[in-house]
């Protein structure tokens, strides 16, 4: 069911999905996938049904991972939380230009999003249902794009070249703004340094706060390390963010 907050994010969505669409980028990227294209009914649905009011805090991730929205269009979006959790698994359709060695299956895609895993995974522990989580939480991604090389290689967008960033920054700061706007959140928090980074730039001048905890990348080996569900239900405690359960 639609509210007039997620008629404003879906419009909000669109726009920047144009807006991107118009950039161009250069070796070593040599595919872009746009999930809010292809994959835009599971990203339309997520946003009825998880976005119909304000939000007391937003997670913020990087861009796309490629078992992860880009399978599926939702922001970390591994395909078992998203199907089994969410409860979303509509058909996701095909980008015009499709590097073979990262195919798009959609939900009949084998591989597991970690970050993704464990990010819904904190939030299923923490709250049990997603009604819960989402009375007052919302998980969003900084840029909708994924990049990667002829090899299948991931490419982050802070390894673009400088020309590049510049142009996908000034489109995903607006809408990152827009989002702040519209679901004006007491906090935004940065899933890693990245995202925290433009969170800070897009929250500059309003009431939201800013706050970081440790991205869960199997490349981070502090995640890896440690149970990174406590150290994240850890950093959100002592930031304020949540409580003591």
């Amino acid at each position: 069911m639609s509210t007039n907050t997620s008629k404003a994010l879906i419009a909000a969505a669109k726009e920047l999905s144009k807006q991107v669409d118009r950039l161009k980028f250069t070796e070593p990227v040599t595919h872009v996938y746009n999930p809010l294209t292809y994959a835009w009914i599971a990203h339309e649905e997520y946003l009825n049904r998880y976005a119909t009011n304000t939000k007391r805090v937003v997670f913020l991730g990087m861009n796309p991972g490629p078992f992860g929205m880009v399978q599926t269009g939702i922001p970390f979006g591994e395909i078992a939380a998203v199907r089994d959790w969410l409860g979303i698994s509509p058909k996701i359709g095909r980008p015009p230009v499709e590097n073979p060695k990262r195919p798009i299956q959609g939900f009949d895609c084998h591989r597991s999003e970690v970050s993704g895993r464990r990010l819904w995974k904190l939030f299923a522990n923490r709250f049990g249902t997603p009604e819960k989580f989402f009375d007052e939480h919302f998980v969003a991604n900084y840029c909708p794009l994924a990049f990667c090389e002829i090899s299948g290689r991931n490419v982050t967008p802070d390894k673009l070249s400088r020309a590049e960033r510049i142009a996908l920054t000034k489109a995903c700061d607006e809408h990152l703004r827009q989002v702040l706007e519209i679901l004006q959140p007491e906090w935004l928090i940065g899933v890693g340094a990245f995202a925290r980074e433009r969170g800070e730039e897009a929250a500059a001048g309003t009431k939201t706060h800013v706050g970081q905890i440790l991205h869960p990348s199997p490349a981070s080996p502090k995640a890896n390390r440690h149970d990174w569900t406590l150290t994240a239900t850890g950093e959100l405690i002592a930031l304020g963010v949540w409580k003591k359960a």
